[in-house]
């Protein structure tokens, strides 16, 4: 149990009462900004992402242009840009967790991460009916397609595009719900257990 304990929570000591408070205040804003997109059917999303789109855009058109830069097969290049946007909170989380041991920043950037899988969802989903909005304006049957008609044509799974969207929305759902309990059990155990913990050690 103390090792589960210790992969769950791995920081040494509690945060600051301020910094408790103010992380707890932050997940439940989170959870309750997170409602709209666990509960609307995730191809309506696409219509009405909001600001938070706008974010995951920056991280996928990046995606896209460093892999162009360094000379990768365009399926790759394609891939990433999709990629990126799930890949780069991943790693913010990894680092969170390995480098800090703050369990609770490597949650949030694991909601991110979550969430970011979601925004590909239904754009996976519309390999074929190519009927979303894209960057540049215009639909995917306007321009001649986009990311997702692209590459599931080239895996020869166009067919499954609704199938595969699904089950990436559902992934990035069961991520975000499982980060913000994993960052609120981790503030919880950090207000209640640790002073127990120091209790004891000076006893």
């Amino acid at each position: 149990m103390a090792r589960l304990l210790l992969l769950l929570f791995p920081a040494d000591s509690p945060r600051a009462k301020w910094n408790l408070i103010a992380s707890a205040l932050f997940a439940l804003g989170l959870a309750v900004f997170s409602w709209r997109f666990l509960a609307t059917p995730y191809r309506d999303l696409s219509w009405e992402w909001g600001w938070t789109h706008n974010v995951h855009l920056v991280f996928h058109e990046a995606g896209h242009a460093i892999f162009m830069m360094i000379g990768a097969p365009r399926t790759l290049v394609v891939f990433m840009g999709s990629g990126l946007q799930v890949l780069f909170p991943l790693i913010l989380s990894g680092a969170f967790y390995l480098k800090n041991r703050d369990a609770y920043g490597a949650a949030v950037c694991l909601w991110w991460a979550g969430h970011a899988a979601l925004d590909v969802a239904p754009y996976i989903a519309d390999a074929r009916a190519l009927e979303l909005p894209l960057l540049g304006g215009g639909t995917g049957r306007e321009i001649e397609g986009h990311d997702w008609e692209y590459l599931l044509n080239h895996w020869g799974a166009a067919h499954l595009d609704i199938h595969i969207g699904s089950q990436v929305a559902l992934a990035g759902r069961v991520t975000m719900c499982a980060a913000l309990l994993w960052g609120l059990a981790t503030l919880a155990y950090e207000a209640w257990f640790y002073p127990h913990l120091a209790d004891e050690h000076d006893a």
